[in-house]
């Protein structure tokens, strides 16, 4: 949090003149920045001041801070400048910081460049509270009820229920390690989320150091600054940019696209497939051109599929997906598969007066006339065949225009005895 804006110092020089004339500007350069700082107020606790380095050395960054006042930020409160940072200071660089106790007649004001930097961050997070802002925070640690997380150099809270990319193991195991006398993933407040959240303390999985640092991308729940409290969600993060993906998305899909996807979830009557920030359905009826009882006799979860686009509804932002529409459908190809003569299983898959069908290939079905059915006369297939019946027939008529088939039972069965 600071500004380097560094005025010249004196040169070793081999002319003692030239020497002189640089100490004379610089100290005429360091007269003017110090003029710049404007008058101050008294200082009160909690202020946020700019100042003039003066000088750096084992006891901090002696800081003039206006009004003829100095103040020392000790090396405690500067944790967040990296030591390359701390080397590079240089007196006459302009520096941001916190008032951590007011100057007095016995001492020097003693300030804080981390708590400035804290200051910053928190209205930074109240700002984007305000403009829903979405925030990067890396996890630092864990308790039972969620992960702590430093969001723009502040210490925040994503409880459990919030959170989405980590392992939910890991707080299965501690509140399996819980104190019964402590209900399991309850934080009453803020701090009490943040208190005794080390990663000692809060480490019984080894998946705990695979989670700490990561980067999560998080929404604002609630921010208190008073009371040091700033809440987050990443569950509101993903949702906000998946449902961005998923316009983006529907917009650019097309019927007839072919897209791989993700099975995400199965139902009784189909299956959901995320195309990539839009999930889409595949209803039962586009699974197979053949009958399938459930979808899961033809996907699983978590499979790589690929699909059809067969619909794209951007009002309603649905997407209608099919497995079976890139296969050929069956009809289109049976006079490849089967010609007048041949002998093919077929399946019983229903009964009528008049006779019975019987599936051969995908959703093709036949009728078996119940002429066709035996040799002797009966006065109904029933008496010949049940559903679910696997028979050998015979083909007799190949009509793809009409979707016809006609089978035979009894010249299959003559054939195949002779």
């Amino acid at each position: 949090m600071f500004v380097v804006s560094s005025i010249p110092r004196e040169q070793d020089l081999d002319s003692s003149s030239e020497a002189e004339d640089n100490e004379d500007n610089s100290m005429e350069n360091m007269e003017d920045l110090l003029g710049s700082i404007e008058p101050m107020k008294t200082l009160r606790r909690g202020d946020v001041v700019r100042g003039i380095v003066m000088g750096v050395d084992s006891e901090g960054i002696l800081v003039h801070i206006g009004n003829k006042a100095e103040g020392l930020v000790p090396s405690r409160e500067m944790r967040t400048l990296s030591p390359e940072a701390i080397s590079s200071l240089n007196v006459g660089d302009e520096i941001t910081t916190h008032v951590v106790r007011p100057e007095s007649a016995e001492r020097a004001a003693v300030l804080s460049v981390d708590r400035a930097v804290g200051e910053t961050g928190w209205a930074d997070i109240e700002k984007g509270f305000q403009s829903a802002e979405t925030f990067e925070g890396k996890i630092i640690a864990f308790n039972r009820g969620g992960a702590i997380v430093e969001v723009c150099q502040v210490q925040g809270f994503v409880p459990m229920s919030q959170l989405v990319s980590v392992d939910r193991e890991i707080f299965r195991s501690m509140q399996g390690e819980a104190d019964s006398s402590t209900p399991s993933g309850v934080i009453s407040d803020h701090d009490d989320a943040l208190s005794g959240a080390t990663n000692e303390d809060s480490s019984p999985s080894s998946r705990t150091d695979d989670e700490i640092g990561k980067v999560l991308q998080l929404k604002v729940l609630e921010v208190n600054k008073s009371r040091n409290r700033a809440i987050f969600s990443e569950r509101q993060a993903v949702q906000e940019f998946r449902n961005a993906q998923r316009a983006l998305l529907i917009e650019e899909l097309q019927e007839g696209d072919v897209r791989r996807g993700k099975v995400t979830g199965i139902s009784s009557f189909g299956a959901f497939v995320d195309l990539g920030g839009a999930d889409g359905l595949v209803h039962i009826s586009e699974m197979s051109w053949g009958p399938v009882n459930s979808p899961e006799d033809v996907v699983s979860v978590g499979s790589d599929v690929e699909v059809y686009i067969l619909r794209v509804d951007r009002e309603g932002s649905k997407i209608a997906l099919s497995f079976k529409r890139l296969q050929p459908e069956p009809w289109a190809t049976i006079g490849e598969n089967f010609v007048v003569g041949d002998i093919v299983d077929g399946t019983v898959t229903k009964l009528t007066e008049f006779g019975a069908f019987a599936r051969v290939v995908g959703d093709v079905e036949g009728l078996i006339h119940i002429s066709e059915l035996a040799s002797r006369s009966i006065q109904h297939p029933r008496e010949v065949v049940a559903e679910g019946d696997i028979v050998r027939l015979k083909v007799l008529r190949i009509e793809p225009e009409r979707r016809r088939l006609g089978l035979s039972l009894k010249q299959a069965q003559e054939e195949e005895l002779y």
